[in-house]
């Protein structure tokens, strides 16, 4: 009767830790997993740059504006990243996003001045790595790659034109290749289902340019150089 239930007790443990083992391996990010997540993203210009440049204005005297630039405002939307797994602990990391919109500032012209707007979309890639246990359900990553941000839809406030008596205003913006960094974490809800939360860095410089029927231009770099946070909920394939 001992020899039984030693035997029983034994069957039971190797039981239990087989299926331990299967709800590990399932949980487990291992190579080709590819994790899709969706959520909030919110970008946070960190604005910097050089001042406004003008020529051929009647109002103001041509020349750069000691004291002046150009500011951005923040904006959220729904941000979509994805991973590719390529082994247990590397991955292959893509921020998306519908098209951000953004309010451009002109100031040191007395009160800042509506100078215009712009949307943009702000691809990035990043190769990121996963430090814990394939296994585990708290899975933080960090990543570094580059931005591509393109810009478009942008427009002249007539605010703008009211404070330097011009019309038929147009503004161009450059897009911008730059460095990005990651931080982030996914944790396990089931085998599939993840919470996550993220946050970047991103390096994006543009040459704005504002330019009047009159001939009137306006020039400024900006450094926008966001930080991009984002929550929201993923399912791992």
């Amino acid at each position: 009767m001992g020899n039984q239930k030693l035997n029983s007790l034994v069957a039971g443990s190797l039981l239990a830790t087989g299926l331990a083992c299967g709800a590990g391996s399932a949980l487990a990010y291992e190579a080709g997993d590819i994790i899709i997540r969706a959520g909030i993203a919110s970008v946070q210009p960190d604005e910097g740059g050089s001042a406004l440049s003008i020529t051929g204005s009647d109002a103001i005297p041509d020349g750069v504006l000691t004291g002046t630039g150009a500011g951005v405002d923040n904006n959220e939307q729904l941000g979509l990243t994805g991973t590719y797994m390529l082994t247990s602990n590397i991955g292959i990391g893509l921020l998306a996003a519908t098209p951000f919109q953004h309010d451009i500032t002109a100031n040191g012209l007395g009160a800042a001045i509506d100078a215009g707007d712009t949307k943009h979309l702000p691809p990035t890639l990043t190769l990121q790595y996963f430090p814990m246990q394939p296994s585990a359900a708290f899975q933080p990553y960090v990543g570094i790659g580059v931005n591509y941000t393109a810009f478009f839809d942008e427009g002249v406030n007539t605010d703008l034109e009211i404070a330097l008596g011009e019309s038929g205003g147009d503004l161009e913006l450059d897009d911008s290749i730059g460095l990005a960094l990651e931080a982030g974490f996914d944790y396990a809800i089931d085998e599939h289902w993840v919470l996550n939360a993220a946050v970047w860095y991103i390096d994006i410089e543009t040459s704005a340019d504002f330019k009047f029927n009159s001939g009137t231009r306006i020039q400024a770099d900006v450094d926008i150089d966001p930080w991009v946070y984002m929550a929201g909920i993923g399912y791992k394939f």
